[in-house]
């Protein structure tokens, strides 16, 4: 098996560098009239008030629970491991109690 490594060719012996193609990029200086330029100062002013949120229109009461007033579903039953099933009459309760377990 061959190993190869773009500094070195074939034989081992180090290969010349390549100079770029047209012309080269340096690294990004900032002027030095932007470097030495002054921040202005971002401190609010002290006269200036800001309100907070009016918490009159807000419903931070817990919602009523719900719950199934019917007449159609008789029970909850469970089919496999956590798996609920609404149970509608007695045939459907005696059916889900007499399944096998797998």
């Amino acid at each position: 098996m061959l190993y190869g490594s773009m500094k070195h060719d074939f034989t081992g012996r180090k290969r010349k560098p390549k100079q770029a193609k047209g012309p080269v990029l340096k690294k990004y200086t900032p002027p030095p009239s932007a470097r030495n330029r002054v921040t202005p100062n971002f401190r609010r002013d002290a006269d200036v008030v800001y309100k907070s949120v009016d918490s009159d229109g807000i419903n931070t009461t817990m919602p009523e629970k719900k719950e199934y007033t019917g007449t159609l579903v008789k029970g909850i039953g469970t089919l496999h491991k956590s798996n609920l099933v609404p149970i509608i009459n007695e045939e459907e309760a005696k059916d889900l109690a007499t399944m096998r377990r797998n």
